[in-house]
């Protein structure tokens, strides 16, 4: 599956046709770093209005053996912070992975920002407005909508989806709806790669 692929102007059969071709892309490959980066590659030609579309990853997950028999752990602490239920550090930080768009901020605190923000409470998050946002991070002033998904493995979480658009109110609930089927197949290949890695 190379190339340019041509994606419905429906936006549910948009979102089932970047679900088939990453499940496609994913087959057979235990490579979580070329896996994220294709997913990317598909997700910036499926969507339209975007400025941006990537992942961050938790620190010790990013540096975990590029993801493999240590990811299980890799963001299992015992703190007392609000996300501690999540499985996240204190001080954890999200650290760029896989994108398409202009360069991005490198490091992102647990609890700030968009991002760290629906990391910390393990849930989608949904902004039309970035500037009603508080705390929100500008890494491309041209980003006025947002959408993050957290990303899981062994029940904890491991990275958020982030896709950025110069469009108010870019996102509703038919993206969260197809978007979050997208990352159910990311975490089903993070957890095939654990598992052949452990296997």
């Amino acid at each position: 599956m190379e190339g340019n692929m041509e994606f419905s102007d429906n936006k549910k059969e948009m979102y089932e046709e970047v679900v088939m071709q990453l499940k496609g892309l994913f087959e057979d490959c235990p490579h979580v770093l070329a896996n994220l980066a294709n997913a990317s590659a598909v997700l910036n030609q499926a969507l339209k209005n975007i400025n941006w579309v990537g992942f961050y990853l938790c620190e010790s997950t990013s540096q975990a053996g590029m993801f493999t028999s240590q990811l299980g752990d890799a963001c299992d602490h015992d703190k007392t912070a609000e996300w501690v239920s999540h499985g996240l550090q204190e001080d954890s930080m999200l650290i760029l992975g896989p994108f398409q768009g202009k360069p991005a901020c490198v490091e992102i605190r647990i609890g700030k920002g968009v991002c760290g923000t629906a990391a910390a409470r393990d849930e989608v998050t949904l902004v039309k407005n970035v500037h009603e946002f508080p705390g929100h991070i500008a890494c491309d002033a041209a980003s006025q909508s947002e959408i993050v998904l957290p990303i899981h493995a062994n029940g904890k979480v491991i990275g958020v989806l982030d896709i950025d658009s110069p469009k108010l109110a870019r996102f509703d609930e038919e993206d969260k709806a197809g978007l979050e089927a997208v990352v159910k197949v990311i975490e089903e290949m993070y957890q095939n790669v654990l598992f052949k890695a452990n296997d």
